[in-house]
């Protein structure tokens, strides 16, 4: 098998395995609990513990719980239990709280070094403070405190004298500086908070760019694998390193974060869309949490090979969603099971059928995959097909019911429509039909072509059910993109779903669990909801049957 490009990390790694720079490769995903993970996440995820993977080495899920005000246990949770489900095992679990001691002493070498200072100023006055990207900033007042003054400030800040927001802890870099990040940031702040691990032990808490080189110092880490965002970060995670005393002196490396076409990836905003009640929590169908695309049907290979599929850049760009259908399509078309559902029942009567009589018939419950085996469906005098397979004046191309018209059941008989029952608004309540009793199994006896062929339940069998008809969440296609004075809320798709609460399905569907996944005929796949139960199924839309983005990749 041909060898592939490497991407840029994978070459960076490697040089370096190669060059003798480092013996063993260590690499973390540190996420701040703060929410559930999202696609994006995935696809850090997959590039951190891949990479420990390919090379022989480790990878550690840290958590950096440095702000307990917005932190909390189910975010720990809910993490782990994500990255488990995409596949991947850590070799360590660390936190950011487990480093507090060490962090403060860190921090007290700086100031005893003349690199760190406690400043009483707001934080209004602090940022306008700080300049612009074309005005440099100017010095605080309190810059030059003496390291004694600082060294007592800083002891009571941490005491818990001083209220929230009227001490922090800066780094004495350069105010001047053309990196923002550079301009005497903020390392320590009051935070009278709970901690979900720490309790009410410290009240003072560092800030993520202070924590995060010191982490990775500390846990080995050779290649601290980033998003771009960081990049100009970097400076500054160098800085601490090389200010104080570390085990280790890790590196960063930055790579594009993932953008999704009609997908938003602000945790701060779908937090927001949950605690709003816009959608059903965090793992609503719509959302691109990775717990919403398990709900709704999508499997931890498709989203691995999705990952794969887009590499790994240092340009930020815009992937099709389109792509990531793709990849679920291509595996649920191997492993789903089919089954037949009808969204909006419309009853059928076989005039020519023998009352009483019930016929069963094979039906394959996956063409694609021969050890999939079969199952047998029945069949009597009164079916349901969909409302939309029947039109009393057919336009061109129509090839489904119509007045005088054959059409193919789906593994049964071909019927033909006779007479239209209709209610006294015009709309039609039941066909009455003919059944040809010699095409058992659906061939015409005499060879003619039959154009339409129609999935179908049976009233003596068929289970009511919820359908879930899922869509994008938003309508514009680059949520990056909005418009001037406009709210990405003014974006949401008010059909991103459409319910299908009078749904009958096939018996083998009714009795399915949470998550199993299916091909409804003609309609797409769909995922078990995790409220389903026999006597009250509910399924999701996973995606649909239409696959414009592999289409497109063949032309």
């Amino acid at each position: 098998m041909a060898q592939e490009n490497k991407n840029f990390i994978e070459e960076i790694i490697s040089g370096d395995l190669e060059s003798g720079k480092v013996n063993a490769i260590t690499t973390r995903f540190p996420p701040e609990p703060n929410g559930y993970l999202h696609i994006g996440h995935a696809k850090s995820i997959c590039l951190n513990f891949g990479m420990a993977e390919q090379f022989g080495g480790k990878c550690n899920l840290r958590f950096d719980d440095t702000n307990p005000a917005k932190e909390d246990t189910e975010y720990v949770e809910s993490i782990m239990e994500d990255v488990k489900w995409l596949g991947f095992e850590w070799a360590e679990l660390r936190y950011a709280s487990d480093y507090f001691e060490q962090f403060h002493k860190w921090a007290i070498d700086l100031i005893k070094a003349g690199k760190a200072y406690v400043d009483d100023q707001n934080a209004e006055e602090i940022r306008i403070g700080r300049g612009t990207l074309t005005r440099p900033g100017t010095n605080s007042p309190y810059r030059d405190r003496s390291i004694t003054e600082n060294l007592d400030l800083f002891s009571r800040m941490t005491a818990g004298e001083f209220e929230e927001g009227t001490h922090v802890l800066r780094a004495k870099i350069d105010m001047a500086s053309s990196n923002m990040n550079m301009r005497d940031p903020v390392i320590y702040r009051i935070l009278k908070r709970e901690h979900h691990r720490t309790g009410s032990k410290w009240c003072v808490y560092p800030m993520y760019d202070f924590a995060h080189g010191y982490e990775d110092a500390i846990e080995g880490v050779t290649h601290s694998i980033c998003t771009l965002e960081f990049q100009d970060h970097r400076p500054l995670y160098d800085w601490f390193i090389a200010n104080t005393d570390v085990p280790h002196i890790p590196h960063q490396y930055e790579f594009a974060r993932l953008n999704l076409t009609y997908t938003l990836m602000s945790k701060r905003k779908l937090l927001e869309l949950v605690t709003l009640g816009i959608v059903d929590g965090w793992d609503d169908p719509r959302m691109p949490t990775i717990c919403g695309f398990r709900r709704r049907g999508y499997t931890a290979a498709s989203i691995r090979r999705f990952c794969r599929e887009i590499g790994v850049a240092k340009a930020d760009s815009l992937v099709e969603v389109e792509l990531l259908q793709h990849c679920l399509r291509e595996e649920l078309n191997k492993t789903a099971q089919r089954g037949m559902a009808v969204l909006s029942p419309l009853k059928v009567i076989i005039d020519n059928w023998e009352d009483g009589f019930v016929d069963e018939l094979p039906a394959e419950n996956n063409p694609e995959d021969e050890t999939a085996g079969t199952r047998m469906l029945k069949i009597g005098k009164e079916i349901y097909i969909e409302r939309t397979d029947y039109m009393e004046e057919p336009v061109k191309g129509f090839f489904r019911l119509a007045p005088g018209r054959e059409v193919r059941l789906k593994h049964a008989y071909i019927i033909k429509c006779g007479d239209a029952v209709k209610d006294a608004n015009g709309n039609v309540t039941e066909l009455h039909c003919t059944a040809d009793l010699a095409s058992r199994g659906g061939d015409a006896p005499d060879g003619r072509k039959i154009k339409g062929t129609l999935h179908w339940v049976w009233a003596g069998d068929a289970v009511r059910s919820r359908i879930n008809m899922y869509g994008n969440l938003f309508t514009l296609r680059n949520m990056g993109d909005m418009e001037e004075g406009k709210d990405y809320k003014d974006y949401l798709d008010p059909k991103s779903l459409v319910v299908a609460e009078d749904a009958l399905v096939e018996p083998t569907l009714a009795a399915a669990h949470p998550l199993d996944k299916f091909q409804f005929l003609r309609h797409g796949y769909f995922c078990a909801d995790k409220s389903t139960t026999r006597e009250h199924p509910v399924f999701n839309l996973t995606v649909s049957l239409k696959d414009s983005w592999g289409k497109e990749q063949k032309k």
